[in-house]
């Protein structure tokens, strides 16, 4: 198992990517410290991956709240008696709107679930890594970080920001061997986006577009993204840092329609 003996936190761990990682990476050894701002569906998971024997403990946690990100790495580290190896930092929200019609409110909250949360997670669980001398940090951006797209401003530049802050820290830290690199999805089918085809006159039809918008003919599903987060987490990937996979169907290949 690529991830035995290892403590992983992961955050949105609720459903969706963050559940698929949490998901493989308790299969393939890890102790996983599950946190997500749903008690409800977070517990879930927890007792899903308990059922197959693994440890997992759930930890409801708003992780832009500095002191709710502490709690939730001193209960795990606690509960397993090692700090944390591995940091999957997968929660995120979306909202739409463009730009002239942006609350600021509404700018801050998304940057603040988006990317202070990555910061704050990152800034815990370094200090165990520093004295292990290892570690693996892996940021969950989005491909709207890489190219633009109508209607989501904040979205865009919250991801945009992970891409550097993930540059910026594997530089800092690649002395301590600590590996920081993330991973931008394509269209996943995640709770979020099937609330988002919810809300539409024509969900068929905008299924089927986002199907055709990437050339392999489909959106993503949960688990292709916790792959390539397991092997940005496990020994086999341990000379790369700094980098951002794309995982998206091929989407960030091709030219986007409006």
């Amino acid at each position: 198992m690529r991830l035995k003996g290892r403590v992983a936190l992961v955050t949105g761990a609720a459903m969706g990517i963050g559940k698929g990682i949490a998901l493989l990476f308790a299969q393939q050894g890890a102790r996983v410290i599950a946190a997500d701002v749903n008690a409800q569906a977070g517990t879930a998971t927890a007792e899903e991956i308990r059922a197959t024997g693994a440890q997992c403990i759930f930890q409801r946690t708003d992780v832009s709240v500095e002191a709710e990100v502490k709690t939730a790495i001193a209960a795990g580290e606690k509960e397993f008696g090692h700090s944390v190896d591995v940091l999957a930092n997968v929660a995120g929200i979306a909202h739409e709107s463009p730009a002239h019609l942006l609350d600021l409110a509404d700018w801050n909250r998304i940057l603040s679930v988006n990317l202070t949360s990555m910061f704050l997670c990152a800034k815990h669980v370094l200090p165990g890594m520093m004295e292990a001398k290892r570690g693996s940090i892996v940021n969950i951006t989005s491909v709207q970080g890489l190219f633009g797209f109508p209607g989501y401003p904040h979205y865009a530049a919250s991801k945009g920001g992970v891409i550097s802050l993930t540059r910026q820290m594997a530089r800092e830290y690649a002395k301590h061997q600590i590996r920081v690199n993330c991973i931008a999805p394509g269209t996943v089918e995640t709770p979020m986006n099937v609330q988002v085809l919810e809300r539409v006159p024509n969900a068929a039809e905008l299924r089927r577009a986002w199907d055709r918008m990437h050339p392999l003919g489909r959106i993503g599903q949960p688990i292709d993204v916790a792959w390539g987060a397991l092997f940005l987490s496990c020994d086999e990937s341990s000379w790369i840092t700094g980098q951002c996979l794309s995982i998206d169907g091929g989407v960030s290949c091709s030219v986007l329609p409006e």
